[in-house]
């Protein structure tokens, strides 16, 4: 018997629409907002050993920039999913977006550790909404068997951001200090939300969206009513968890890495974020082979092949005496680990078709939320069993939870096809 709350998969078109030029315009904007979004999340972890000079703090505080960012930017998501659903989510993305600038300017000019952390909650109250929003926008306006290959391209400005968040900031702090990094952060926030506010407003003008939406639109309801059906459906409950752990396991551990490659090999700061930064590199190179990958393994496939050779790069950076292997772990980490969170993104952006808002909402509150708890525990840790131990801890647990959940997106695809 079928579950009466089984959330409904999207009907697939037997024929496959171009895509218009207006709309992938909109995509284009939506990916040069992701990459910056991605920049303010990772453009702290390569400065971490210098805030805590800076301000005389201890490793574990100063790593609070990281961890209070994903702190806010996780509970967030609770507001800006049912608003994104009711306000228009690109409109809030393009505001967003301007929102970032002006915390990221206010990190300039912080006078204490303290100061700093409150701009950093500051930018990452704004930036909860960009790449949920995105993707739930993208969902909305891109046919089913089209998704995980546009949210792949797309996915290459959050990779592109992984990489430039960490070697932006490594680099602007070994030559011109740490806050000229986010000097560059607001600028980039200024030029790409003013580019979205003025698409926007290009779609205001044409009265109507770019593309009819391709998703059942839901009534409008309540926060409670639009969260519950996900909350207590269970494929959506274990997608969420797996949202959290992948966020602690993956996104919390790579913020040590750089700090790891300069204690451990004794880098300087901007020569570890330049490594560190081949994990979006590697992330690029899957983007550009996702259709293959996608038909060949499957997204069961990707997920326990992605997790497992993320596991094994992790465990080459954290006991390899030679740091040139550093270089093509984290480059292969990258590709690996977003073979699993591109699986990851397609499986939240149609969870809940009529509310998508709020569902990708929630899958980007527990990613985060995971990451801050990962972050504060590797920070806490690192004393303690050392970096080596917490990078190898990180890629362990990521490749266990990709071959655990490859086996269960197996056993879900098996019992849609039986349910018809």
């Amino acid at each position: 018997m079928r579950s009466r709350n089984r959330i409904r998969k999207p009907h697939v078109s037997t024929t496959t629409a171009p895509i218009s030029a207006a709309t992938q315009r909109s995509i284009l904007l939506l990916s040069f907002a992701t990459f910056s979004s991605m920049v303010a999340q990772r453009i702290c972890d390569a400065m971490l050993p210098e805030l805590s000079r800076s301000f005389d703090a201890s490793l574990a505080q100063a790593a609070q920039v990281v961890s209070m960012f994903a702190i806010v930017y996780g509970v967030a998501q609770l507001v800006y999913g049912p608003l994104g659903d009711r306000l228009g989510k690109f409109r809030i993305v393009a505001w967003a977006t301007l929102g970032c600038g002006v915390g990221s300017a206010l990190a300039v000019f912080a006078g204490s550790l303290n100061l700093l952390v409150l701009a950093r909650m500051a930018t990452g109250l704004a930036a909860a909404a960009i790449i949920p929003l995105s993707m739930a926008w993208i969902g909305d306006n891109v046919r089913f068997d089209q998704l995980q290959e546009t949210l792949a391209r797309v996915g290459l400005g959050t990779t592109l951001g992984i990489g430039g968040g960490q070697l932006i900031g490594g680099l602007m702090t070994n030559t011109l200090g740490w806050r000229w990094a986010f000097v560059v952060l607001a600028l980039l926030f200024g030029v790409v939300g003013t580019l979205l506010l003025k698409d926007w407003r290009g779609q205001e003008s044409a009265q109507g969206p770019l593309a009819e939406p391709l998703a059942e639109s839901a009534p409008a309801a309540s926060f409670f009513a639009q969260t519950l059906p996900i909350l207590t459906g269970r494929w959506s409950r274990i997608v969420l968890l797996v949202a959290f752990a992948e966020g602690a396991a993956g996104f919390g551990a790579l913020a040590m890495w750089a700090t790891h490659l300069h204690r451990a090999m004794h880098l300087t700061l901007s020569g570890a974020g330049a490594i560190v930064a081949l994990f979006g590199l590697g992330g690029m190179a899957y983007m550009a082979s996702a259709r293959r990958l996608i038909a060949g393994l499957g997204q069961h496939g990707l997920t326990a092949a992605g997790g497992s050779m993320m596991g094994l790069c992790a465990l080459v950076v954290a006991f390899t005496p030679w740091w040139p292997l550093a270089v093509p772990a984290s480059l292969l980490a990258g590709f690996g680990f977003f073979m699993f969170h591109n699986t990851m993104q397609a499986n939240a952006a149609h969870m809940a078709p009529r509310a998508r808002g709020t569902g990708v909402s929630l899958f980007a509150a527990a990613l985060f939320l995971g990451q801050s708890v990962g972050a504060m525990l590797a920070a806490g840790l690192i004393d303690r069993l050392g970096s080596a131990m917490v990078v190898a801890l990180g890629g362990g647990a990521i490749a266990a939870l990709g071959l655990w959940f490859g086996r269960a997106l197996r056993q879900h695809h098996a019992r849609e096809a039986a349910e018809g």
